[in-house]
């Protein structure tokens, strides 16, 4: 994370005996992030992670769009497009700085054509636009031909609707939620929390041990690549490796 970004938490209630991670107390911010881990573009994944990391084939397929020369790309097409694809996600939105996601921008895909109005056409003409130019205007019939200029909202213009709208992220901060060691996350109460502990059968109360650890871009990226791989995320990315056994 940056310098200027307030490092996430999130506490642990971890069984000293087995060396697990039973669940987690985590807040809006870090469930946020886990949320938008599934919004993650495939090709925003294997960037992050590397090609070496990704389980299966998608490594190669990315490496493979990567080593594309660009003869055998469409003209419409862009790599870009496929390499490094834009994140649109209310969850992505307040998180992206745990995995220093670029913030999306506002871009127009295509070109509009509108009538040159200088050129003698009705003030009317205005309200028609085309994606195809040469298109005739229904009001005056002439060729639809100069190109519109879209206005794209500021960064921060857009940050401020999104938060003057209540869209900040994807969840409510209203409760701290439960986190399991295979990330399923609901809302946490102090009911389900000795229903989770009857669950997993803990009888030696005094071997169980809460620790807060930081959230930053070293945990973030083991997070997601260990979502992608198991299903004891907690434990794999902030337990210490077991020792091995000695044959």
């Amino acid at each position: 994370m940056d310098a200027t970004s307030a490092a996430l938490s999130i506490k642990l209630l971890i069984d000293t005996k087995a060396q697990r991670v039973l669940f987690a107390e985590a807040g809006k911010d870090v469930v946020d992030f886990l949320f938008s881990l599934i919004a993650l573009p495939v090709a925003t994944a294997v960037k992050l992670l590397g090609t070496d990391s990704m389980v299966g084939c998608v490594g190669n397929l990315y490496l493979s769009v990567e080593k594309l020369d660009g003869t055998y790309v469409q003209p419409g097409p862009s790599k870009d497009a496929l390499l490094r694809p834009v994140v649109l996600s209310p969850a992505a939105a307040t998180s992206s700085s745990v995995l220093r996601l670029p913030a999306a921008s506002w871009a127009p895909s295509k070109s509009f054509f509108v009538c040159d109005v200088g050129g003698g056409c009705s003030s009317r003409c205005r309200g028609y636009v085309t994606e195809k130019s040469g298109t005739a205007c229904p009001n005056c019939g002439r060729s639809m031909t100069t190109v519109a200029q879209l206005v794209s909202p500021a960064a921060g213009q857009v940050a401020q609707n999104a938060e003057a709208g209540g869209a900040k992220g994807f969840v409510q901060g209203i409760v701290t939620y439960t986190v399991m060691d295979d990330l399923t996350v609901s809302p946490m109460s102090s009911i389900s929390s000795i229903t989770l502990l009857n669950t997993f059968a803990v009888k030696d109360v005094a071997a169980l041990q809460e620790k807060t650890v930081p959230l930053g871009y070293k945990e973030g990226l083991a997070v997601l690549k260990a979502s992608l791989q198991s299903k004891t995320v907690l434990t794999d990315v902030f337990l210490a490796p077991r020792p091995a056994r000695r044959a």
